[in-house]
């Protein structure tokens, strides 16, 4: 997306050092386990990662990221508290952290930069909004075509299991789907 290629290079433009040192994560590592606090945000360099509920019954997918997402969990890193969430590689991934309080720090310091994070954060909504719509009303072959429409790379990333989660569906009925 646009919106992350610009904000990782005003970051970069901002201050060389401001990143943390990479974190390389193993396919299916976690990055934070839920009740964990994380001061960071990260930028996804390679691979691909999910943010996800568990329950006993089942994982519950709730975001998926791939190369070039900002990626974490936003509510956790806004509100500085705790995760509510388990954050987990789905194959070999690198991160490039950035700590709050730098970032909070590169916001303040540029109008420029506070209107990108608007922007941002206003994306992220709305497609928040989006998929909550489709959880709600949407049929599965509804839900598939517009996740799809959005983000086609999702489907090229992400393991279909998780996108299957991802989307609220079994894994047979989204292969189902794809087929017809």
């Amino acid at each position: 997306m646009e919106l992350f290629a610009t904000l990782n290079k005003q970051l970069a433009d901002y201050d060389a050092e401001i990143w943390e040192p990479l974190v390389h994560l193993s396919r299916y590592a976690y990055l934070k386990q839920a009740h964990e606090k994380d001061t960071h945000i990260y930028f996804i360099e390679k691979g691909g990662m999910r943010i996800f509920i568990e329950t006993p019954e089942e994982d519950i997918t709730y975001r998926l990221g791939y190369a070039g997402n900002v990626f974490g969990d936003l509510q956790g890193f806004i509100s500085d508290t705790p995760t509510a969430y388990c954050i987990q590689a789905l194959r070999q991934t690198v991160l490039k952290p950035v700590r709050r309080e730098r970032f909070l720090a590169f916001l303040e310091a540029d109008e420029k930069h506070k209107s990108l994070w608007f922007d941002l954060l206003n994306s992220v909504i709305l497609q928040q909004g989006e998929r909550e719509r489709d959880l709600l009303t949407g049929s599965p072959t509804e839900r598939y075509r517009r996740v799809l429409a959005r983000s086609p790379q999702l489907f090229q990333e992400i393991p279909l299991k998780y996108i299957a989660s991802y989307l609220r569906m079994s894994p047979e009925t989204l292969s189902r789907i794809r087929n017809s």
